[in-house]
């Protein structure tokens, strides 16, 4: 896990923000995969004050399992909560001139990182138990909510491809490329999460899905396609702390 570039800032769509960094991630074996919804499925389920983003008159939603490492900037990690495996369900939303990630759910096993989730940066965490393991090139991914029978995904999954960073105006750079979260509090309350990253070091890839109940919660349903699979191998992540954007 290393700091990313702090330097290389030409591939972001605006400034880095002028107060230090707190956190320190690494995301790896990640896969995207997305597929394109109406927006007005979404929007019941979205903040009135976010615009849901579009690429072509399309919504997308996307189902991102990886692993995740994790370190508070200048303090030692901590043993619980310092590298666990991540599923997140997600779409894309824009307020102002951030174009960002808007997360329905993410499911961990970290005990400490779900509480830490919801609490400090009021994203909407479960406790998951998910069994991650790399056989040669295929990952093999099986995450269980606890407490729920319609929260599940199996799947086994690896890159096709040599690394092909996106090219700007493509889909899959709209999918990928962004550089901040939105987050809503209790109270209401809209927040901003600056991150940085070098651009995603993107890879081809195919998937068996052997099982997908990530969205039955949200009461959504995708056009009936096969999901857009990417892969990235890793990728070093600095985070900021949120900033609120609204009173609610």
């Amino acid at each position: 896990m290393n700091v990313p570039d702090f330097n290389a800032t030409d591939h972001r769509p605006w400034p880095l923000p002028a107060s230090q960094w707190t956190w320190l991630q690494q995301w790896y074996d990640l896969l995207f995969a997305h597929w394109p919804i109406p927006a007005n499925q979404l929007r019941p389920q979205v903040p009135p004050e976010l615009a849901i983003d579009t690429f072509d008159g399309s919504a997308w939603i996307g189902v991102v399992p990886f692993q995740m490492r994790i370190k508070r900037r200048a303090m030692p990690g901590i043993p619980t909560a310092r590298h666990f495996p991540e599923l997140n369900v997600r779409t894309y939303v824009r307020c102002g001139d951030r174009c960002g990630v808007w997360f329905f759910s993410l499911d961990a096993t970290s005990r400490l990182a779900v509480w830490g989730g919801r609490t400090f940066f009021h994203l909407p965490y479960y406790r998951a138990r998910i069994i991650a393991s790399q056989q040669a090139e295929l990952v093999r991914y099986r995450s269980m909510r606890y407490g729920s029978t319609s929260a599940n995904f199996n799947a086994i999954y690896r890159s096709t491809s040599p690394v092909e960073p996106a090219m700007p105006g493509s889909l899959e750079h709209w999918l990928t490329e962004r550089y901040c979260l939105f987050s809503q509090s209790r109270q209401g309350h809209l927040y901003c999460g600056e991150i940085h990253h070098a651009p995603w070091p993107l890879q081809r890839a195919e998937a068996e899905v052997r099982g997908n109940t990530m969205l039955a919660p949200l009461g959504i349903e995708p056009r009936a396609t096969a999901p857009l699979l990417h892969f990235a191998k890793s990728i070093d992540v600095a985070l900021w702390p949120l900033r609120k954007v609204s009173q609610g």
